[in-house]
């Protein structure tokens, strides 16, 4: 039974040590922290300058659906470079996948730019709005 479990002993000291040296950061830090409070010390301020205003601001779901866009065309990149460092292995039906994958992100791509998702000028889309009506 010991025998079966020898492979775990490294894992269950690693394991061990890492608890040991996180409550001994903890402890130590709770000992020799300081404990002064006062009113100045519990102002929250960023590069010493102190908060003007509310942190509770609206943004425009404009840079949401930039930061979305961003999120998948990084993923994108993500899985291209995993493609592309396995392209011999994969061989023509991983190109075809990726083939199909590109496509599809094109796809949104237009479709995005067709119902002017990526545009932000409200004079632009005013102008539009105007041709279609007059149209």
């Amino acid at each position: 039974m010991i025998s079966d479990l020898t492979p775990y002993i490294p894992l269950a000291a690693f394991i061990l040590g890492v608890m040991f040296l996180c409550l001994l950061m903890i402890g130590v830090s709770s000992l020799l922290g300081g404990k002064a409070w006062g009113r100045s010390k519990n102002q929250p301020f960023e590069s010493g300058m102190l908060p003007v205003g509310s942190a509770r601001l609206r943004f425009s779901v404009k840079f949401y659906l930039v930061a979305i866009l961003f999120v998948i065309f990084e993923v994108e990149a993500l899985f291209l470079m995993a493609w592309a460092v396995s392209v011999r292995e994969t061989g023509w039906i991983g190109f075809i996948g990726a083939a199909i994958f590109i496509t599809i992100l094109i796809v949104g791509l237009i479709y995005e730019n067709s119902v002017n998702a990526l545009d932000w000028s409200p004079s632009a889309r005013q102008q539009k709005a105007n041709e279609k009506g007059s149209s």
